[in-house]
């Protein structure tokens, strides 16, 4: 949940705030946490405590579900400056074409907490770079992204893109442009193959209805995950995997 008034972000849930702890602790401008837990935070109150940064045993669990907005709090809440999303700019990206990174497009994944899991599946598959569009429709960083994240924010930089089709446009014949669609004809597995040498930039669709066709059309190609039965024939009884199931599947064959 984002205090508007104070410019703040509740990060909650264990491993979240832990990992938060070990990677960015002078992030952290408060920190609530119940009896239970205040003996796993004692380095981090000690930090706090050095430079004057208030936290606090609360009472009653129900005060850590009013600074989260969840009542999945799991026991403790940081309060961290609202983030700033920095804009994808042509020197990042000449950078990560240098290097031969890849990046991961979200076009307009609306859900929170698919949000996290992306970002969860890219930090354990070492994917740095994750892109999203500057859209009422797409997800941005929130308390509930950051929990279902696991710690993995620390570990991934996001961008903000005002146009996805300038940014594809831009990158044409620099990096590898894949989109992802159930129906597309070459299959995930081919993925590393397809980057030719190259970093690519995978674009993950929406929950409703995937990759726009304007999007789609600007890819070099497009990828599928089948389904078991492709091979015999049978029709598949679900048509496609949640986005971050993808992503994780994804992921996993790029750096294969």
């Amino acid at each position: 949940m984002k205090n508007k008034l104070n410019n703040e972000l509740a990060v909650c849930g264990f491993a979240a705030v832990k990992s938060l702890e070990k990677k960015n602790p002078e992030r952290i401008t408060r920190l609530y946490f119940t009896a239970e837990r205040a003996p796993l935070f004692g380095g981090l109150c000690k930090k706090l405590s050095q430079r004057k940064a208030p936290y606090n045993q609360v009472r009653d669990p129900i005060e850590l579900e009013r600074l989260s907005g969840t009542v999945h709090h799991q026991g403790v809440v940081a309060m961290i400056e609202a983030p700033e999303i920095q804009r994808l700019n042509t020197d990042i990206v000449d950078e990560w074409i240098a290097k031969k990174e890849s990046a991961l497009l979200l076009d307009r994944v609306g859900n929170a907490n698919n949000l996290g899991a992306i970002v969860r599946s890219a930090a354990f598959f070492g994917m740095k770079n994750i892109v999203i569009p500057e859209d009422e429709s797409q997800s941005s960083i929130t308390t509930s992204s950051y929990r279902v994240a696991q710690g993995g924010m620390e570990f991934v930089d996001i961008f903000s893109v005002k146009s996805i089709p300038a940014l594809l446009q831009a990158i044409q014949g620099k990096m590898i442009r894949i989109g992802t669609a159930a129906n597309a004809k070459t299959s995930a597995s081919k993925l590393q193959s397809l980057c030719q040498g190259k970093g690519a930039l995978i674009i993950l669709g929406n929950e409703e209805n995937g990759i726009s066709q304007e999007v789609r059309a600007m890819c070099d190609e497009t990828i599928a995950i089948p389904h078991c039965g492709a091979r015999s024939g049978n029709v598949a009884p679900i048509e496609s995997l949640n986005v971050a199931q993808s992503a994780s599947i994804i992921l996993y064959e790029l750096q294969r």
